[in-house]
This record gives structure tokens, sequence and C-alpha cells, in this order.
């Protein structure tokens, strides 16, 4: 009987050496400095890039475009071998012969040109730039709006792993509790003051808070890959918090306006600005363009020679009088989405303003429900030492004294719950505004 004691004492040390290797204690603060590799985040800052690449293309505008290439040509052609003697500087009183000026002979032309050409005015073009800056700075504060929720999420969702361990803590003690009034009604039971009825209908508890406190447990498992999925984290074992969830109003700020400095309002101004631009720029396509253009040829009978050369420059005036109303079209429906963004914005403000409304009433509620909760918790424990009491005694039955158990460690559940919402919706009205 030793023996086994030692094994048994030794398993059980492993058993929980295991569990805590496992568990993983975190903080808050460590968890918000994490926030930045989520995934959500990762694809919203992609999407900034990508409009900032955009916004990076308009800078043609103003800046040249300098190409360059070489082309080979071999020609029997007369106008076009007569021309490529004539680029190559070679030309003689000879090549004049009709004769060779109808038959030439096998002529060969290598040609190297660099073309540079330089925008001067393009007003339609200045108001795309401006359109595509405006869409670069709205990707910018849905990014940031986006941390913001995240910074959210991750405090609700370590919120909730509180609360997930706070509730199997109070399944931990029902347990206890339930543990002993059974050996305790099978002891009345074994001196025949009790009935067979009464230790099942212990046992049948008992059963019961063993049941709710394996799911609390994988609550706990389901809460920690939760906020481990948030954190875009790999985490063998479970997260434990290194604090515990209690009520503080400290960090409470009622504000009943809406604050229009909210990065995720002032990124459906930028959209609204962006549509705005659009539509200016499609007007502008009907103006004229001036653009300037130039380049530099060199010319020889082998490949990368340089025995002749010339340059050329200009400038073009170039307007479209009329594209078959395509223009036109464009404009509308530029237009139309133009007064679309503004609407959607508009509405987005109200919703918003709504929302703000909504949580601030939804705080008072919580505040006032956790008043009555710890009321409620403190006399259901109050109401059931009363009766444990009166039981031990023989004064009241089995099942109101399992009832009475049952409520009180529902109303400390509810109060726990209450603690989170009153939490939760602190930080809700701080995201909001």
């Amino acid at each position: 009987m030793k023996k086994v004691l030692i094994i048994t004492t030794m398993v059980l040390g492993n058993v929980f050496g295991l569990q805590a290797q496992d568990t993983v204690s975190i903080s808050k603060s460590s968890l918000l400095e994490k926030v930045t590799q989520n995934l959500q985040l990762k694809i919203a800052n992609q999407n900034y890039q990508s409009a900032k690449a955009d916004y990076k293309q308009t800078r043609a505008l103003f800046l040249p475009n300098i190409s360059a290439s070489q082309t080979a040509m071999v020609t029997t052609n007369p106008l076009m071998a007569f021309g490529s003697k004539l680029n190559q500087e070679i030309l003689t009183p000879m090549d004049f012969d009709p004769n060779l000026l109808n038959n030439p002979k096998r002529t060969q032309n290598f040609a190297t040109q660099i073309e540079i050409q330089q925008p001067l005015i393009n007003l339609d073009g200045w108001m795309g730039r401006k359109a595509a800056k405006a869409k670069m700075d709205a990707y910018g504060m849905q990014t940031q709006r986006t941390q913001e929720y995240l910074q959210l999420e991750v405090q609700k969702a370590y919120m909730l792993l509180q609360l997930a361990y706070k509730a199997v803590g109070v399944m931990q003690k029902a347990e206890g509790t339930a543990q002993a009034n059974l050996k305790l009604v099978e002891n009345y039971f074994k001196n025949g003051m009790l009935q067979k009825t009464d230790v099942l209908n212990v046992q049948v508890r008992v059963n019961e808070i063993k049941n709710q406190l394996a799911a609390a447990r994988s609550n706990v498992q389901n809460a920690s890959d939760y906020l481990a999925f948030l954190l875009n984290e790999d985490v063998k074992g479970t997260y434990k918090p290194s604090e515990t969830l209690e009520a503080d109003f400290s960090a409470a700020e009622i504000a009943k306006v809406l604050n229009e400095n909210r990065t995720d309002i002032q990124a459906y101004q930028k959209t609204t600005e962006a549509y705005k631009n659009m539509l200016k720029m499609q007007q502008m396509s009907l103006l004229p363009r001036l653009n300037a253009f130039g380049n530099y040829q060199l010319y020889d009978r082998t490949i990368m020679g340089f025995q002749a050369n010339g340059y050329l420059l200009g400038a073009q005036l170039s307007w479209n009088l009329f594209d078959g109303m395509k223009s036109y079209g464009k404009i509308d429906k530029a237009k139309a989405d133009f007064q679309k963004a503004e609407t959607e914005a508009d509405q987005y403000k109200k919703q918003s303003q709504l929302e703000l409304q909504k949580a601030v009433r939804q705080f008072q509620d919580a505040k006032n429900k956790l008043t009555n909760a710890q009321l409620a918790w403190e006399q259901s424990k109050e109401a059931y030492r009363i009766r444990q009491n009166r039981f031990a005694q023989g004064l009241e039955k089995t099942t109101d004294v399992l009832q009475s158990e049952t409520l009180m460690y529902q109303k400390e559940l509810e109060y726990q719950q209450t603690v989170f919402e009153v939490q939760f919706t602190q930080l809700y009205l701080q995201f909001l505004n």
C-alpha cells in the first residue's frame, strides 16, 4: 500500500508539472504590444501599401519618361535603302544613279534611339494624383482604426479568458461544497436520518457540477485559443492571465457627442474626397493637354555603331473633341460615385452616433446590474448558510439545500459575468470616442 501511494504521488507530480509547463502566463500590456502580429492588421497594412504604390505611380505626371532602343534592319526596298544611307550619312553621287535607286543592293542599318517624353500641362492628371493621395490617406486611417479595433478585441478576449478562469474557480468551489454535502448526506443516510432519494439527489448534483466544471475548463481553452489566433501565435498549452477580473470605473469617460476626429470617420471623409477629385478628373479630361517630346538617334551599318547622329525636339497640344459621349458617361458615373460616397459617409456618422448613445445606456445599465448582482450574490450566500445550518439540525429538506446551493453559485457566476460586461462596455466607450 505504501508503494502504491508513492507511485501515485510521483505520477500526480509529473501530471501537475506538465500542466504547469503548458500554462503560459500573460499580461494585458504584453498582449497590446503583440497586436501588430495580427493577420487582419497585416492585410490592412498591405492594402495601404497598395494604395501608396498607386499614388507613387502618379509621379509620372511631372517626371519624364525616358526609353532607349536598338533596331536592326536589312532591306532592298528602294525607299528604305536610300533613307538608311541618308541617315548613316554615307550617300555619294553614285547613289543617285537611277539604276541604283530603283534596284538598290542589300542594305543594312542599325539604329540606336534615346527618347524622352515630358508632360507639361495635364489638368486631369493632377486631379487623379489628388484622388490617389486621398485614397492612400483613407487606407492609412483604416489601418490605424483596424489596429484600434484589434486592441479592443484583444482586451475583450483577455477579459473573456479571465472570466473563464473565474468560472472554473466558482465550479471548483461548487464541486467541493457538493462533495462535502454528499458526505454529510451519506452519513445521515447510514444513521437512518435520510432516505435513499436524498442521497441520489445529491449525487446527481455532484455529477452536474462535474459536467459544468469540465465545460468551464473547455471554455478556458477556447478563450486561450482565440487569444492566440488574434496574436497570430502558435501556443502549445493554455494562456493564463496574470491579472484577475475586477470592476474598475476609473477609466470610464461618458461622452454623448460623437468625436468626428475618429480615424474611421476621417477615412470616410478622405474616401469622399477621393471620389470628388475623381469627378473633377473626368471633367478636366475634356480640356486639352500639352506634352513635350524629343529623341536622339544614332545610325551605322554595324551593330552599336555611332557613325551618324541626329536629334528631334517638339511639343504636342492634343484635344479630344468628341469620343462618342464616352467622356460624358464617365463624368456621370464619377458624379454618382461621389454622391454615393457622401451618402455613405453621412450614414456612417449617424450610425456611429447611434451606437455611441446605445453604448452609454448599456454602461449605465451594466453599473446598475452590477450593484444588484453583488447584492443578490451576498443574499444567496446568506440564504445558503442559513439553510445549511438548519439542514444540519434536521430542519430543512435536502432538495431545499440543493436549490439554495445552486442559486448561490449561479448568482456568483452572474456577478462575474456582470463585471465583465461593465469592464468591456467601458473599453467599448473609449473605442467609440
